[in-house]
């Protein structure tokens, strides 16, 4: 135990020295400000250090970049009456925290926001909405989580540009801050588009693809209900668009009719009657519904001379037909069975023993990715299905965010106005 924590001690001494040396790099190249060196703390200072592999140098370049770009953006005047319509039609905001007690971010950005929107306004609802999280931290967690909701996008490229701009922002000006990342149902053409772009982004070991269908019989979340219309790439059929014809218990159809039997002690639980039930039937049907048969049941271009005339009393000539008219030779050689060499056994391989479950590799053994990227998304999918409030995503904001229109709790403010009646 003492050695180990003389080697905890020691990497602790190190991250110090390094964010010392990071902190002396900064000012020494220029002054920082107050709101600079409020920003640059100890615990951000070693997460830029830690994004750029241990390095100063890297890490302090990275720094200052990310002070330039926060000035440039403006984020110290950043308020909620900037973003009131997003915020009223919930297009970005803090759903929650998870059992770790990490923010999780929801983003339905709807494809033509670009189209009323420009570029710089869509950096700021997002940057907006991640300093909202931020802000809403306790003092142990420095993560979040973000679900990017895809469903609302029909162009794989549109999406993609949304995607890579946030992950821009999260890798260069908030390092080390992403703990996980969702793209549910997203339209079918990104999967590719994925795959020859993910080598390039630093954050896409944190992303992962999940589709909405796999958790439609959920049990777990049946009370909650999607206050969204989920525009869903793939087309599923509706039960209840298609009028019934039969009750249950039976199920008819043009050409038969498929029946159950509701006692339990039945030797024959189902029965098929032939009968034709639809008003479209082959051959003269006056005296009742027409039997099902081997010529009325398929069409007669499709149906075999045998199917067309009735049964027993089948054509010789078509008879005669079903056999080769060639003979075939007699047998000349009789064949001893005695000759005839049975497989011999195998013997047992090692290979096939049990024993080899001990040699496997690790990458035989874990489930599939897609089962991975599921059982992870489970907890998860609360968060996706909860309706929003904006009463609550605006109490996570914390001035100069809320903004001038802030709500304010109903017990809070009657407690307001009974300690001013006091003076």
């Amino acid at each position: 135990m003492g050695k180990i924590d003389h080697h905890d001690q020691k990497q602790l001494q190190k991250t110090r020295d390094r964010v010392d040396a990071v902190l002396h790099l900064l000012k020494k190249q220029a002054p920082l400000s107050l709101k600079q060196e409020r920003y640059c703390s100890r615990s951000s200072v070693e997460r830029f250090v830690k994004a750029k592999g241990e390095n100063v140098k890297k890490a302090a370049k990275n720094l200052r970049a990310c002070l330039s770009w926060r000035e440039s953006i403006g984020i110290e005047n950043l308020i909620a009456d900037e973003f009131s319509t997003e915020i009223a039609d919930g297009v970005a905001y803090v759903s929650g925290y998870d059992d770790d007690s990490r923010p999780v971010l929801i983003f339905r950005i709807k494809q033509d926001y670009h189209k009323f929107h420009s570029q710089k306004m869509l950096t700021r609802l997002v940057v907006f909405t991640l300093e909202v999280a931020i802000q809403s931290m306790a003092k142990n967690v420095d993560q979040f989580v973000i679900l990017f909701d895809a469903s609302f996008f029909r162009s794989g490229p549109a999406f993609m540009n949304m995607l890579l701009t946030t992950l821009k922002i999260i890798a260069d000006y908030y390092p080390c801050r992403l703990y996980k990342a969702f793209v549910i149902d997203p339209p079918s053409i990104f999967s590719y588009l994925w795959k020859g772009v993910k080598a390039f982004v630093g954050l896409s070991p944190y992303i992962a693809m999940v589709s909405s269908l796999d958790f439609q019989d959920s049990s777990e979340f049946n009370d909650l209900t999607v206050p969204y219309s989920r525009a869903s790439s793939s087309v599923r059929f509706d039960s209840s668009s298609v009028q019934s014809t039969a009750r249950i218990g039976s199920c008819a159809s043009t050409r038969f009719s498929f029946t159950v039997a509701h006692h339990f002690d039945s030797v024959k639980p189902w029965y098929l009657s032939l009968g034709d039930t639809s008003a479209s039937k082959v051959g003269p049907t006056l005296a009742g519904p027409a039997l099902l048969s081997s010529a009325n049941a398929r069409s007669f271009s499709f149906a075999s001379p045998a199917a067309r005339t009735s049964r027993g009393n089948i054509n010789p000539v078509a008879r005669k037909s079903f056999f080769p008219s060639t003979p075939l030779p007699q047998r000349t050689q009789t064949f001893d069975h005695t000759n005839i060499k049975q497989p011999r056994t195998p013997n047992p391989s090692f290979l096939q023993s049990p024993a080899m479950s001990f040699f496997t590799s690790k990458k035989e053994c874990h489930v599939s990715k897609a089962t991975k990227c599921r059982e992870s998304f489970s907890m998860f999918l609360k968060f996706y299905r909860r309706p929003y409030d904006e009463m609550t995503y605006r109490s996570k904001m914390r001035p100069p965010l809320g903004g001038l229109i802030s709500i304010v709790a109903p017990q809070l403010r009657r407690r307001h106005m009974s300690v001013s009646q006091r003076f």
